[in-house]
């Protein structure tokens, strides 16, 4: 399902939230809903059931920790919980990757496109938070929100 269309079946109740302004967590809570299908995937073989509920946990994390520190008053609660919602995404982002076996190039490469927005997004956020940058050396990150939305969404 490409993201407008999983945007519009969101209830009002739950978009009326401010939080749903921020992009870095309307597109995690997306990808919880898509990684909800490729864990179904998952568990059914033998070889990636453990990888499942790994996968499954990181990328709840993601938006779990950008809600917890939306919420939060302190700037430096804020930043320290939006450093975990990149770290659980870089996590689901290895986990995207261990699961090629069964999820394939199509999957891989939009579950991709999906966290490396998102993590593109968080590494604005943090130092927003903070006096201070992030320690990383420089990255490129390539993606649009409009690129995930004409992305198709593979079966």
């Amino acid at each position: 399902m490409r993201f407008e269309e999983w945007a519009e079946q969101v209830p009002e109740a739950f978009k009326s939230d401010p939080l749903w302004n921020v992009t870095a967590y309307r597109l995690a809570t997306y990808l919880s809903y898509l990684a909800g299908h490729d864990v179904s995937r998952l568990t059914k073989d033998a070889r990636t059931q453990k990888m499942a509920s790994q996968l499954y946990r990181a990328v709840g994390s993601i938006g779990a920790n950008i809600a917890e520190g939306y919420s939060r008053r302190s700037l430096r609660d804020q930043a320290r919980l939006y450093e975990y919602a990149l770290g659980s995404a870089r996590e689901a982002r290895h986990w995207y990757y261990q699961a090629y076996i069964l999820l394939g190039d199509d999957v891989l490469t939009h579950r991709f496109h999906v966290l490396t927005h998102i993590i593109r997004l968080l590494l604005k956020m943090i130092p927003t938070q903070r006096a201070n940058h992030i320690a990383e050396e420089p990255a490129l990150y390539f993606a649009d929100i409009a690129d995930i939305a004409d992305t198709p969404t593979p079966p």
